[in-house]
């Protein structure tokens, strides 16, 4: 073999290399952009349901895409191509309407043209409250983040669906609001650690149906502690072995 079959021989395997290697992250970006995102809890607005250290996929296809979907959310159209709407009790990435750059992730509990409000720790939708049931208590700090039992109420939304929330101080300053009307195109989230969360009674509002990134389907990984899921040598003692590929409802 010549010098030059050589040099073609090796030109040719790095050039193969290099277009697998673009080939993959053309794959990945499309995957990221259309169907599936990775996301990890950074806060524990969503406690007991989710948790930080929790990782999650999120659909994107679920509510259709809008420049939130791609990344660095480039501004080449606005609303939502192929647009569906979330149902009430969705758990939903969002971009952070004062601030875009930041995601989101709460609960769907108010849908457009609803009225929402709290009164005495109960949930009321257009005038009618929402079944709300103790079913006890929770003692584990890593769940509720404070290290005492906390009371844990099951609610029912209209539609069915059901999940639980902490009440870490009862009468807090969320549990009483005045009344608020959803505008068209928007939806109202809410945390289901009610007392320990930024959510639409607060500084996130009304949710424009643009800001929406996804719906959360599944934990795929869950670690506490604040420890990464790269430092192995901490999955014996860090590992929520219990969550993991558990969906979120």
């Amino acid at each position: 073999m010549s010098v030059t079959d050589k040099s073609q021989k090796k030109s040719g395997g790095l050039g193969e290399t290099v277009s697998v290697i673009i080939q993959a992250l053309v794959l990945a970006l499309v995957i990221r952009t259309l169907l599936f995102q990775p996301f990890s809890i950074p806060s524990g607005s969503m406690r007991p349901t989710l948790l930080e250290g929790d990782y999650l996929f999120v659909t994107k296809w679920a509510y259709g895409y809008s420049r939130y979907s791609l990344p660095f959310s480039p501004d080449l159209f606005s609303g939502r191509i192929w647009g569906a709407a979330p149902k009430r009790g969705d758990v939903v990435v969002f971009k952070f309407p004062p601030d875009p750059s930041l995601d989101y992730i709460k609960r769907v509990i108010g849908l457009p043209g609803d009225r929402i409000q709290m009164k005495h720790d109960e949930l009321y939708i257009n005038g009618v409250v929402v079944p709300r049931k103790k079913i006890g208590q929770i003692n584990n700090p890593d769940i509720t983040e404070v290290d005492r039992p906390v009371d844990v109420y099951r609610e029912t939304l209209p539609n069915g669906v059901s999940y639980d929330t902490l009440d870490l101080t009862p009468n807090g300053l969320g549990d009483d609001t005045r009344e608020f009307v959803v505008p068209p195109g928007h939806y109202f989230m809410m945390g289901d650690n009610r007392d320990n969360s930024s959510d639409s009674r607060f500084s996130v509002g009304y949710v424009p149906a643009e800001n929406l990134v996804g719906r959360a389907n599944i934990i795929f990984f869950s670690i506490a502690g604040e420890a990464s899921p790269l430092e192995i040598w901490k999955w014996p003692s860090e590992l929520r072995a219990s969550r993991l590929f558990t969906m979120i409802r």
